[in-house]
C-alpha cells in the first residue's frame, strides 16, 4: 500500500520562522511575513500538487482564515489536489454540513476531504456561541456525524437526540464521492466518535511508543463497532541533504524565538482543555532543553504553536526511516507543514520522496503529471 501525503495550508500567514496560533495560543501571537493570500496559498497548493502530495490540510479556528471559503477559492487554481478541510460540528447544522460537502464536491471534482474538529478551547468555543462543555461537544460531534452519514446515504432522516434534532431532512443531491472523514482527538470521550465515524484517526506527533498505544486504543474502540479505521499523523518537517543541516536550521528556527514570547504562550496553552495539548506540552514542559524527544523527533514547534507542536529533522534517509518507523506502527497518512510552507514543500518533496518511492513506499498519486512537468531551465551566466 502506498503512503499518503498531505501538505498544509498556512491560512494565518507563513514566514521563515515560526509562525504561532492554534489551542490556547494568547491574540496576536499568530501571522506571518507572509499574508494568507489567494495568491500565495495558490502558490502553496500548486507545489504541493506538483510535488506529489494528495491533498492539504486547512485549518479551523480564530486565528485564522475560514477553511470552506479559502479552499473553495483555490480549486479552479489547483488541477488534482484534494482539500482538507477542517471546520466545527457545532457551528452549523448537520444538514447544512452535509449539503455544503455535497456541492463542494460536485464542484471540484469530488476533492473534499473534511477534518472535524470538537473543538478543544472553551472560551473560543464561547466566542462563536457554543456554551457546552468539552464532554457534551463530543456527545453532539456524534449526532452530528450520524445525521450527516446517513444523509450522505441518501436516508431520509428524522432525529430527536440530546443535542441535535432534525425532521424530515434529505438531500436532493448526493456527494460523489462521499468525503472521508478524519478525526483526532485524545480524551477518552473521543475513542467512541472515531470508532463509529471516521475514516481516518489523526495523531498528533508523539513518539511512535505513545502513538503505538493510541492506534491500539482506536483498534479496539472500532473492532467493538465493526469498523475498520485507517490512522494518520500530524508533522512539522525539516529535511535537508545532510542532518547538520537539517539541525542548523531547527537551531535557526529556535534562535529566532523571544524568550518571553515562549513564555506567554505557553501560559496560555497551560489552560488549554485539550488532553491532545496537553499531551503535546508535556513533550517539552515548556523548555528550551533536551528538544530531541526521540530519534529525529523535534518539539520546538510547541514552545510557541498550539496544536501540532513536533517536527520531523534530519537528512532525507533520516526522516524516511522515521515515516516507515510509524507506518510499521499502522500510519499510512501523513499530513506535514514547515516554514516557510513552499520551500519545505519542495525540500520534502524532492528530497524524501524520492527515498520512499524507492523503497516501494511511496508513488505519486499522478505519475501522468511527472511528463507534464517542464524540464528545469538552468539560469544564463
Amino acid at each position: 500500500m502506498s503512503l499518503t501525503f498531505h501538505w498544509f495550508l498556512p491560512t494565518n500567514g507563513d514566514s521563515r520562522h515560526i509562525v504561532g496560533g492554534g489551542h490556547g495560543v494568547p491574540t496576536g501571537s499568530a501571522g506571518g511575513d507572509r499574508p494568507a493570500s489567494l495568491a500565495y496559498l495558490g502558490q502553496v497548493a500548486r507545489t504541493a500538487e506538483q510535488l506529489g502530495f494528495e491533498g492539504a490540510l486547512t485549518p479551523t479556528g480564530a486565528w485564522c482564515e475560514d477553511a470552506w471559503l479559502s479552499t473553495a477559492m483555490l480549486v479552479e487554481r489547483t488541477e488534482r489536489l484534494k482539500f482538507l478541510v477542517a471546520f466545527r460540528p457545532g457551528l452549523m447544522a448537520p444538514a447544512l454540513a452535509a449539503q455544503m460537502a455535497a456541492t463542494y464536491q460536485r464542484h471540484s471534482g469530488g476533492r473534499l476531504l473534511l477534518n472535524v474538529v470538537t473543538g478543544g478551547e472553551d472560551h473560543e468555543q464561547r466566542a462563536y456561541g457554543d456554551f457546552l462543555d468539552k464532554e457534551a461537544r463530543y456527545a453532539r460531534t456524534d449526532e452530528f456525524l450520524h445525521i450527516t452519514r446517513a444523509l450522505w446515504r441518501g436516508e431520509r432522516v428524522d432525529f430527536d437526540g440530546q443535542h441535535e434534532r432534525v425532521a424530515d431532512a434529505r438531500l436532493t443531491r448526493l456527494p460523489d464521492p462521499v468525503p472521508p472523514v478524519y478525526f483526532g482527538g485524545s480524551s477518552k470521550a473521543a475513542g467512541p466518535v472515531a470508532a463509529r465515524h471516521s475514516d481516518v484517526y489523526l495523531t498528533w506527533g508523539e513518539p511512535p511508543a505513545q502513538v503505538a498505544e493510541k492506534i491500539a486504543w482506536i483498534r479496539t474502540q472500532a473492532k467493538a463497532e465493526r469498523r475498520e479505521v485507517r490512522f494518520g499523523i500530524r508533522l512539522h518537517v525539516i529535511a535537508r541533504d545532510t542532518a547538520e543541516e537539517a539541525w542548523a536550521q531547527a537551531g535557526r528556527l529556535l534562535s529566532g524565538i523571544n524568550p518571553q514570547v515562549v513564555a506567554n504562550v505557553q501560559a496560555g496553552l497551560a489552560r488549554s482543555g485539550s488532553e491532545g495539548q496537553k499531551r503535546m506540552l508535556a513533550l517539552h514542559g515548556g523548555s528550551t532543553d533536551r528538544l530531541e524527544i526521540y530519534p529525529n523527533l523535534w518539539a520546538g514547534i510547541g514552545l510557541v504553536r498550539g496544536g501540532a507542536g513536533t517536527a520531523l529533522v534530519g537528512s532525507h534517509t533520516e526522516i524516511a526511516d522515521r515515516i516507515a518507523e510509524y507506518h510499521a506502527l499502522g500510519i499510512d497518512e501523513f499530513v506535514l507543514s514547515g516554514y516557510p510552507h513552499v520551500e519545505e514543500a519542495y525540500w520534502f518533496g524532492e528530497g524524501v520522496l524520492p527515498v520512499l518511492a524507492d523503497r516501494g513506499l511511496w508513488r505519486h498519486p499522478d505519475a501522468a503529471a511527472l511528463d507534464r512537468t517542464p524540464a528545469a531551465v538552468p539560469f544564463a551566466s
